[in-house]
């Protein structure tokens, strides 16, 4: 898979781990770690709606010629020392609460534009319809963006909203905070050309329905999204999109939070503008 331009760094972040007392036993509470079953399931099914849409787009797809990038990489394709520092280019701009866009026309803003574009597609705004095809009209091709909402109009339907513990058209039953959330973790390029970049982004993610009693409680996953990304009308567009489970860590022995916790950390804690 193929799209890109010119790229380079991007700096990782610390976080600090902090040890909860114990509270009393619910959904989250109590057991160390809650059943991942029914969560897996979800990003199972979510994991072969992005593949069908991959698949689609790659078949349509018009054949840049694109070669293998070197950049931010050495002997072996391995990255470079300095390819997890901050590379001190300014982020792009954009309004507060949009998605970003405006990326460099090169390798380094095709990973800052991959790693945004991961987020967005990973949101709870893509369980409403409204919301989703505002989106995609953001961040897809215009020549892909039929592809993408006819797919995803088949994906989304009232009866995967009902398995994933929303109402049939997709908003959250009273009571409850719906989380799908994605975090980037790394970005790497696998293939680009003067104007298509082949991204991948490692990320974690969080899924499920926050509340007292949800059959459904938010899990942890990890997984690397591929974005096949083209320069199109000033800016870098999607125009096909994969995605598979892992790299994932070994777990940690945090103690699972409150459903009331988790619900009130979603709403408190802002997401991140992602440059590389």
């Amino acid at each position: 898979m193929t799209l890109g331009d010119d790229q380079d760094g991007y700096g990782g972040t610390g976080q600090t781990r902090t040890r909860l007392p114990d509270r009393d036993p619910d959904v989250y509470g109590g057991a160390r770690r809650p059943t991942r079953s029914s969560s897996r399931s979800l990003v199972t099914v979510v994991g072969v709606i992005v593949l069908l849409i991959a698949a689609i787009a790659f078949a349509n797809r018009g054949g840049d010629g694109a070669s293998s990038s070197g950049e931010g990489a050495g002997a072996g394709g391995q990255p470079k020392s300095s390819s997890t520092a901050a590379s001190g280019t300014k982020p792009v701009q954009s309004t507060p609460g949009a998605i970003p866009t405006g990326y460099a026309h090169d390798v380094q803003g095709a990973q800052s534009a991959a790693a945004n574009y991961t987020v967005a597609l990973g949101a709870a705004d893509m369980f409403d319809k409204a919301k989703r095809d505002a989106t995609l009209r953001t961040i897809i091709a215009p020549a892909r963006l039929n592809t993408f909402q006819s797919a995803l109009d088949r994906a989304y339907t009232p009866a995967f909203n009902k398995n994933v513990g929303l109402n049939e058209d997709g908003s959250t039953p009273a009571g409850y905070t719906f989380v799908s959330r994605t975090s980037p973790i790394g970005t790497k390029v696998t293939e680009s050309a003067q104007n298509t970049a082949t991204v991948e982004v490692w990320c974690s993610g969080l899924l499920g329905m926050a509340g007292q009693n949800s059959t459904n409680p938010v899990t942890n996953s990890w997984f690397t999204s591929t974005m096949q990304l083209q320069w199109t009308a000033g800016d870098w567009k999607v125009v096909g999109q994969s995605q598979k489970e892992g790299p994932a860590p070994v777990p940690g022995d945090d103690t699972a939070s409150s459903a009331d916790e988790m619900a009130k950390a979603v709403d408190e804690y802002g997401g991140f503008t992602y440059a590389r």
